[in-house]
């Protein structure tokens, strides 16, 4: 049947009734799941919901993205049910009792996009068997192409005196083809799960592996107050980054480059570069590694 779901065998569709039951427990922090069909974006949907407010827990799911976005303005695309589109809305800042959930500090929200890559990691070596790792700061590759990316956005409250809520997009490469793979601007090639060999492609069990991993680093994250050293997360973080000890090459915000070894994560998440004129502390920028 043409425009049926079911015409890509490869390909078949999420069903909302089975995720929904299998991840919005009460022991768990994701309360609703809204899998839609396509939509512009899901960070987009994710944050609008924000800004009507949506409690912390939403997923948001889409089987096709048309103007999902990555770092910088990038664009992120993918054929229908080729990959995974999937953003969360977080308010960390926000105390839950019953969770023993102090309110995490503005300042470690950095770590926000970094913990979605160690999840990622997690979820993709686990059921794809593949070895993955993650360039700083968390772009998810296997071997030297990238196979998925996160983009963070802030929320901010209404109350100027509010903290701001998080949404975390991930978009991950599952059955796309040769042909079908996007352009990198960075000269980075893409890669999907199948065209590297992953022992599982199946969507559904790759997304509750994801947000199960997620919720898990969450949680830690949440009950160390957002301390990133206290939880294990910067631990777990460098364990996957593939970065750390290479030589790079920084594009830098402002139009600027770096060229040096990269030599570690700070306890804010950033990327420490020892170059020609000394230390850099990054921030942010798109990092090339050198051969």
């Amino acid at each position: 049947m043409p425009g049926s779901p079911y015409t890509d065998l490869d390909r078949p569709p999420l069903s909302a009734a089975r995720l929904s039951r299998a991840l919005t427990a009460p022991s768990g922090p994701w309360r609703r799941l809204d899998l839609r069909p396509e939509t512009g974006s899901t960070n987009a949907d994710a944050a609008d919901a924000a800004r009507a407010g949506e409690p912390e827990g939403l997923v948001v799911v889409a089987e096709r993205q048309t103007a999902g976005r990555g770092r910088r303005g990038r664009a992120w695309q993918s054929p229908p049910r080729a990959g995974l589109a999937t953003s969360v809305l977080l308010r960390p800042g926000e105390p839950v009792a019953d969770r023993d959930w102090p309110p995490a500090a503005p300042t470690g929200y950095g770590w926000l996009p970094l913990l979605a890559g160690v999840a990622l990691v997690e979820a993709v070596s686990r059921l794809a068997e593949l070895d993955a790792g993650l360039k700083w700061p968390n772009d998810l590759l296997i071997g030297d192409a990238k196979c998925a990316g996160i983009l963070a956005e802030a929320v901010p409250a209404a109350g100027a005196a509010e903290p701001p809520a998080i949404v975390l997009g991930v978009g991950l490469n599952v059955t796309l083809r040769a042909d079908e793979l996007p352009e990198n601007p960075t000269g980075l090639p893409a890669t999907s799960l199948q065209l590297a060999g992953a022992t599982a492609t199946d969507r559904d069990p790759l997304l509750r592996a994801l947000l199960r991993a997620l919720a898990d680093w969450y949680d830690r994250w949440r009950l160390a107050g957002g301390d990133a050293d206290a939880c294990g997360l910067r631990a777990a973080y460098l364990a996957s980054c593939v970065t750390v000890g290479r030589r790079v090459r920084v594009l830098l915000p402002d139009g600027t480059d770096l060229t040096g070894l990269a030599t570690g994560v700070d306890a804010d998440g950033h990327l420490l570069v020892d170059t020609a004129a000394g230390q850099r502390r990054l921030a942010a920028g798109d990092v090339l590694h050198l051969r």
